[in-house]
């Protein structure tokens, strides 16, 4: 056999292995929900999960106080079957962008995204394939990036001032509606995603938050303010403060999440030729421009994302035990539906440039401004506003690793300094879309990569590693 067949069959047997891997974490999701049903029993699951998907959906609501634990990892189950449907019934090639568009999916249907509103946004890139005869293949990421608009179609569907609701809610006329904006959004999104993608230059690894962040504000601008219409009221955000290491809520959730990282990172090892070979030059790459899924293979890509998904949960449990540790800090927000699903949003990128080392600098920005803003708080005389086990901020750091290629690129300080820059806009962001769009956290980082790009630019500051060196 020559080089390149091996090669090929070596791609061959990589796809297939991410495929059956993004095919049992479906499969696994609905295994939780069925043992969350049998052991938390918390109540009738068809009218929990009938009101989880009759509901607005803005961010931040929260699917596991609106419908529970079982409902929420049967919804997230089923939106991941229907990704993984997407990807092989299109044929789209399965790489590190198939891996994070699905398990966005997976990571929204813990807060916004349900297997009833996330549909129309899909169609309406499938009929801008087929207008502009474009491959299927080639815009099947967008089809499951655009589901990240769902919320438009539920609140459109159920909530928005329409003269013809029926006693259910539903209105015919919303439905028209949804189906409009998502034929609106199926042709706006892949016009705009490369222009915006270029205007950050790839140091925001979620690209598709900057484009649909804006599409958002127009959307939200045009159906609220511009008709004189009153802002939605604001959504279910957090469950009731609870002792984070002791509700069985959030021992039943993070046990969850402990099993399949560590079952990753085993799967990993084992398919590595039971070693860790290669991992420590992973971890050395800058993450910008570095496809860790064809440079270091799929073995290295489960290894990274077990290592990197355990390492967000010993951060989440250092965050929320800060108020157990100091008095005086607000409560924090415990595994939450939105908790357990910011951390699939910052797992999407592990094969595609994200490790434990190039987002470190970026959780160090984010405790930098607590620092600065609690000793600001006590100097003044007032309470302190925030923690970083607050719930907005658990989510905006979530995201925040997208920027980790400032710190790959320019060092640590100005991976700091991204992080930083992140956590300063991250709770302000969503008001400008209404809360409409679930990749707030992306359309955040966007924006923060502007900024510090023109801040380098101005003052002629220079990378220091090239996108792929190991240091």
């Amino acid at each position: 056999m020559t080089e390149k067949n091996k090669n090929e069959a070596q791609r061959t047997q990589d796809d297939v292995r991410m495929l059956c891997f993004l095919l049992f974490l479906s499969a696994y999701f609905l295994l939780c929900s069925l043992c969350a049903h049998l052991i938390l029993k918390e109540g009738d699951f068809f009218p929990s999960l009938f009101r989880m998907l009759c509901a607005p959906s803005r961010l931040v609501t929260d699917y596991f106080a609106l419908a529970g634990i079982a409902v929420t990892f049967f919804n997230v189950g089923v939106c991941g079957l229907i990704a993984n449907a997407v990807i092989l019934l299109s044929k789209m090639p399965v790489n590190a962008t198939a891996v994070a568009a699905y398990l966005l999916v997976v990571a929204h249907g813990f807060y916004g995204l349900n297997f009833l509103n996330l549909w129309l946004p899909m169609l309406g890139v499938l009929l801008y394939c087929l207008v502009r005869r474009c491959s299927i293949a080639e815009n099947a990421h967008l089809m499951l990036f655009c589901t990240a608009l769902a919320p438009f179609v539920s609140d459109l569907l159920f909530a928005y001032p329409l003269p013809d609701r029926d006693a259910l809610g539903f209105s015919v006329i919303g439905l028209v509606l949804s189906v409009l904006l998502s034929i609106f959004s199926g042709f706006f999104a892949p016009a705009v995603l490369p222009g915006t993608s270029a205007m950050h230059r790839g140091y925001n690894m979620y690209k598709a938050g900057l484009a649909l962040g804006l599409l958002g504000l127009f959307l939200y601008s045009f159906l609220y303010p511009s008709l004189g219409i009153p802002a939605p009221a604001p959504s279910l955000t957090e469950n009731a403060p609870k002792p984070t290491l002791f509700c069985a809520e959030g021992l039943f959730a993070e046990g969850c999440l402990a099993f399949l990282f560590a079952t990753a990172l085993l799967l990993g090892f084992f398919l590595n030729g039971k070693s860790f070979r290669g991992y420590r030059d992973l971890i050395r790459a800058s993450g910008r421009g570095t496809d860790f899924y064809h440079l270091m293979g799929v073995p290295l890509c489960f290894v990274n994302f077990g290592v990197y998904g355990l390492a967000l949960l010993a951060y989440l449990n250092a965050v929320f035990a800060l108020p157990l540790l100091i008095p005086g800090l607000p409560a924090a927000a415990c595994f939450t539906g939105p908790t357990v699903g910011v951390v699939f949003a910052a797992l999407s990128f592990s094969a595609d440039g994200q490790h434990v080392r190039n987002i470190a600098p970026i959780a160090l920005g984010y405790f930098s401004l607590f620092a600065l803003c609690a000793l600001g708080c006590v100097a003044l005389g007032r309470p302190v506003a925030w923690t970083l086990g607050t719930q907005s901020y658990v989510n905006g750091f979530a995201f925040a690793t997208g920027l980790c290629p400032f710190a790959g690129k320019y060092g640590k300080r100005f991976g700091m300094l991204a992080g930083f820059l992140g956590a300063t806009i991250c709770t302000v962001t969503a008001e400008m879309h209404g809360g409409f769009v679930l990749y707030n956290g992306g359309f955040t980082a966007g924006l923060t990569a502007l900024i510090l790009i023109c801040l380098l630019d101005f003052y002629h500051i220079q990378p220091k590693y090239r996108d792929d060196t190991a240091r």
